[in-house]
């Protein structure tokens, strides 16, 4: 009798474990009380760069700073300042890093016609060499290695025909 009550207790006890943390949760508040004013925040936060992730926009990653400067962005909104203003107040904290599509200025050219520049050189200089190449008489390149020559492959076996085959 002691034993069978000392299961239940243990019992009890297990089952109050287990049912405690769903009695302790809660549905996380939202973070904004209007729904409008949160779209809004989202659509401006995606526009900016997470600037420790630097591959996500601030809406998408979870690192600290993104998350402050989420709180931050949606305070300035809340505080009632327009979308041109949020995003001028973080450009002129962070810099024109934090877009993701910086204004075409002197110190941003580069930034903007640099992959393009980089693509025209390569295919000047592509160019260059395969000219230079076919220019070339045929002596000033390295002969092959001669292993696909017919002496050196070795012949294929023929399939077995009706006469080799054993009865």
């Amino acid at each position: 009798m002691r034993r069978q009550s000392l299961v239940a207790l243990v019992l009890a006890g297990v089952c109050v474990l287990a049912t405690a943390p769903r009695a302790l949760a809660r549905d996380a508040p939202p973070e904004a009380a209007n729904p409008a004013l949160e779209a809004r925040m989202v659509r401006i936060t995606s526009e900016l760069r997470c600037l420790v992730c630097q591959n996500q926009t601030i809406a998408d990653s979870n690192a600290a700073l993104a998350v402050d400067l989420r709180r931050e962005a949606r305070a300035l909104i809340t505080q009632g300042k327009s979308d041109d203003e949020v995003v001028a107040y973080m450009t002129a904290r962070y810099g024109d890093f934090v877009l993701y599509r910086p204004p075409l200025r002197a110190t941003t050219v580069l930034l903007w016609f640099g992959p393009a520049l980089l693509l025209i050189g390569g295919a000047g200089i592509l160019l260059v060499v395969l000219r230079r190449r076919s220019r070339m008489a045929a002596d000033a390149f390295d002969a092959d290695d001669d292993d696909d020559a017919p002496e050196n492959v070795l012949p294929r076996p023929s399939p077995p025909t009706d006469a080799a085959r054993p009865a």
